[in-house]
């Protein structure tokens, strides 16, 4: 399958969606899917003042199953050094999708459905928020196939869930259902399978709405607050709050509480 077809993206109404679509795999991710998230964050990055929020879905009723296990197997057979360097090029490129998912000054969301397996964890921890249907099953996983994690899962699940349950949730690699991976702290919302497109719209539609500078200063203060101590913290958070406040989603912020009216943010 071509990396075009592996990962789809649609940008409508300020929206972009990125879909997995391997669905005859449940969207185990291989090389052509990690060529075409890096495709899809070049065409979000170059349209930016078009978008105001992303969602990463998964085709065929399910999110994502981790990385293809077949592509694995196969790469498993070279030497152990061939072994070794395919791996680790492959992790190179997807660890850099995370960070470019980090570092995007937009919300990204993860819709969450059927299974959200391996890297499906780590890119769904890499989005701001996640929304998963009631009948949603999580797994970290690599455990059963005798490796570590990767994709910034030891990062995110002990900032998320803290060290215990992060390490329960990595060493036994048990699955959670989505309302336990909810009361941990894993997810945002669950919602009935056939509200998660409009739940998810919803986010993204009001999120798209909003002061797009100043979401992009408040998700990047937010990124930076677990290493910092707080005098940084206070420090960034009074140089992001002068620099919003002379701007004109400002002015109009204030104006519209004033007036009593919904304010009415421009795109930036």
């Amino acid at each position: 399958m071509a990396s075009d077809d592996a990962v789809l993206l649609n940008i409508t109404d300020a929206v972009a969606t990125i879909t997995l679509n391997r669905p005859d795999r449940m969207n185990a991710l291989d090389q052509a899917m990690v060529s075409g998230l890096a495709a899809a964050m070049d065409k979000i990055e170059a349209n930016l003042p078009d978008i105001g929020a992303v969602i990463i879905e998964g085709s065929g009723g399910t999110f994502m199953a981790g990385g293809d296990v077949k592509f694995f197997h196969q790469v498993s057979k070279s030497p152990v050094e061939d072994t070794r360097s395919s791996i680790e090029a492959l992790i190179d490129r997807v660890h850099e999708i995370v960070l470019r998912i980090n570092a995007l000054p937009r919300p990204v969301i993860a819709k969450l459905e059927g299974a959200v397996a391996g890297f499906g964890i780590s890119l769904m921890n890499a989005c701001d928020l996640a929304i998963a249907a009631e009948e949603t099953v999580f797994t970290l996983a690599y455990i059963h196939i005798g490796t570590s994690p990767d994709g910034g899962a030891t990062h995110s699940l002990t900032r998320l869930v803290g060290m215990k349950k992060a390490k329960e949730i990595a060493l036994l690699g048990d699955r959670l259902g989505a309302d336990e991976a909810h009361d941990c702290g894993l997810i945002n919302k669950v919602v009935p399978a056939d509200l998660l497109a409009s739940a998810t719209a919803k986010y993204a539609t009001r999120l798209s709405a909003g002061p797009r500078d100043a979401i992009a200063r408040t998700k990047a203060l937010l990124n930076a607050a677990p290493e910092a101590d707080l005098q940084t913290q206070l420090k960034a958070e009074a140089k992001s709050f002068a620099d919003c406040a002379a701007s004109a989603d400002f002015r109009e912020g204030v104006t519209a509480f004033v007036e009593k009216r919904t304010p009415r943010f421009g795109k930036s």
